[in-house]
This record gives structure tokens, C-alpha cells and sequence, in this order.
């Protein structure tokens, strides 16, 4: 994949990301998702692409865009590279229609057949920043997770921070990290923002355990990638109906230890725009006179080149919806 595609890629999240920013706070979840899916669309069409979504908004009839096998792309450049694209116009769509932290809109690309094709599901997850590559095991408890990362960054227990998706299903993984002694950030959405942060410096926070969603995993996969982190999940099915899916997918062992390299092999992409503030990229600022501000990271595992752009739109919101 040609570089110039990294910052192709990051003007389509700037577009998604300013379009559901009109939202943030206002309570209705919906607008704020459709208007970072219609603006993410329509970008698409500019990007000389031979693009497939193989994670979406879910597949084709529960999607009327950005769905499971869609092709995306400008569709008169008859050389453009085949890439697979993995997205979420909106990471975070309760937090961004609550005014809250860590909301971005997110797209990761890879050559065709580099990210395995995860059904809509749950997955258990570990992701870690560079420095603990190699040392973590999801077959491991988290108190020796939480040990090996402590280790590895030279901190004391209690100073280690842990970020954990706060749902019911989490309450015997949270009573057993309190018992660590190490810090707890609970996060009531938008654990791909997190993952990634475990990575990037000065975040805070030190590594992510817990049972999220499956897409968003691939995805944060990519990014550590990227980022020279790590990541490991495993499917957690809740229904036969999932497994079966799964299965037609193409995903053979279904108990399978997935590693950074399952989720997303060869060359990849990866960038981010902040919708709200948040521990990985500040959200959209918005100024008098038409005028906005936006941050993004972009990424690229074959040369480990990780950039931040600060943009500045000389446009009216109203305009981008």
C-alpha cells in the first residue's frame, strides 16, 4: 500500500469525525452515528482504492453502508491496490452523544486477506504498549499479566493502570485486579481508543483486559501493529448462531488463542480522529466563523512511522452533515 494513502485515509475520518462532532452531548445516539457513516461514505468515493470492508457496520442487512463486503473506492482508476478496510465511523457512539471521554472515528487497511474476518461478536482481550511485546498471555491470569507488565515497565503494582471495559461481566476480573493493588480505569465504551493507548506515550494507561467486542479487536490489533504493542484475543461466543457464523467466515478453531499476527498480518494502516477528548487524541474543537480543529494519528507498520496531525478546517460543520 502506497503511503499517500495513510493521509487519504486520515481526511475520511477528519470527515466522519467532524460530521458526528455536531452531536456530541445532544442525547440522540443515532444522528450522531448516521452522520459519521453518511460523511465516511461519501469520502470513501475520492480514495483511488480497490477497497472491501471486512469489518463495517455490520453485514448488508443490517447496514445500508460501509457493510460487511461492500466495495469502496473511487471506482475510475482500473490500477488501484486491493485493500482490505476494516472501520468505525463512530468508536464510542454513547459517549459522543454524552459529551463524554475518548470517542474517535477509526479506519485500519490492510493488503486483501490482512485482517481475519471476525464475526459480530465478543472477544477477551489483552493489549499492551511496545515495551511489554512478548510478555503477555491471555491464558494467564491478569494478576500475572499485570506482574509481567509491571516488570517490563520497571513500576511498582500500584502504580500500573488497567483499563477494563465497566460491565457486569467484569466483576470477578475487577475484584481480582483491586486485589493486585493496581490502578483501575473503568470505561463505559470505546475500548479501541484505550487498546491503542496502552501504546502511545504519556497516555496513562498501561494495559487493557476484558471481554469487548470482536470487530473493535481486529481493528485495535492493527494499531498496535503499528505501534510495535501487542495483542491477543479469543472469540467469546454467545450464542450457536454466532459460532455458525463464525464458521461460514472462515474461522476454523473457534476456542483459538488469536495473536497480533492472526488479526492482522502484513503491511497495515492505521489512523484515528478524536470526536471528544480523550486519553489518545483530543476530540473536535469548534471556533467562530466556520472554522474547526481536529486531531489524528496516523500509522504505518512497514516503516513504524507514527504521525499526529493537527488540522484546521476553514468550513462551517454544518457543511461537512
Amino acid at each position: 500500500m502506497d503511503r499517500n494513502l495513510a493521509l487519504e485515509f486520515v481526511r475520511i475520518t477528519e470527515a466522519a469525525a467532524l460530521s458526528s462532532a455536531k452531536w456530541m452531548g445532544r442525547g440522540d445516539e443515532k444522528k450522531a452515528d448516521q452522520a459519521a457513516v453518511d460523511a465516511m461514505r461519501k469520502a470513501f468515493d475520492s480514495v483511488r482504492i480497490d477497497g472491501t470492508v471486512v469489518i463495517g457496520e455490520g453485514e448488508r442487512d443490517e447496514a445500508p453502508m460501509l457493510y460487511i463486503g461492500e466495495k469502496v473506492g473511487f471506482k475510475g482508476a482500473s490500477d488501484s491496490p486491493a485493500v482490505d478496510i476494516a472501520l468505525d465511523p463512530l468508536e464510542g457512539t454513547t459517549i459522543c452523544a454524552k459529551g463524554g471521554v475518548g470517542a474517535i472515528s477509526v479506519i485500519a487497511a490492510a493488503e486483501r486477506n490482512g485482517f481475519l474476518h471476525a464475526p459480530d461478536t465478543y472477544m477477551d482481550k489483552i493489549a499492551v504498549g511496545p515495551a511489554c511485546k512478548g510478555l503477555i498471555d491471555i491464558d494467564k491470569s491478569a494478576t500475572e499479566n499485570i506482574h509481567r507488565v509491571s516488570e517490563a515497565l520497571k513500576k511498582q503494582v500500584g502504580d500500573i493502570t488497567v483499563v477494563i471495559l465497566d460491565r457486569p461481566r467484569h466483576t470477578d476480573l475487577i475484584a481480582e485486579v483491586r486485589k493486585t493493588g493496581a490502578r483501575i480505569h473503568l470505561i463505559g465504551d470505546g475500548d479501541v481508543s484505550t487498546a491503542v493507548a496502552t501504546g502511545w506515550p504519556d497516555s496513562g494507561i498501561d494495559i487493557l483486559i476484558g471481554i469487548g467486542g470482536a470487530p473493535e479487536g481486529v481493528i485495535a490489533a492493527a494499531a498496535m501493529k503499528c505501534l510495535g504493542g501487542d495483542f491477543q484475543g479469543r472469540l467469546k461466543f454467545r450464542n450457536e448462531g454466532e459460532k455458525e457464523r463464525a464458521l461460514k467466515m472462515g474461522i476454523k478453531d473457534l476456542n483459538k488463542k488469536f495473536t497480533l499476527e492472526d488479526l492482522a498480518k502484513g503491511n497495515v494502516i492505521f489512523c484515528a480522529t478524536g470526536i471528544t477528548d480523550g486519553p489518545l487524541l483530543d476530540g473536535v474543537k469548534v471556533f467562530p466563523g466556520g472554522r474547526a480543529k481536529t486531531q489524528s494519528i496516523v500509522m504505518r507498520s512497514q516503516t513504524g512511522t507514527i504521525r499526529t496531525i493537527h488540522a484546521h478546517h476553514n468550513f462551517s460543520i454544518k457543511n461537512v452533515i
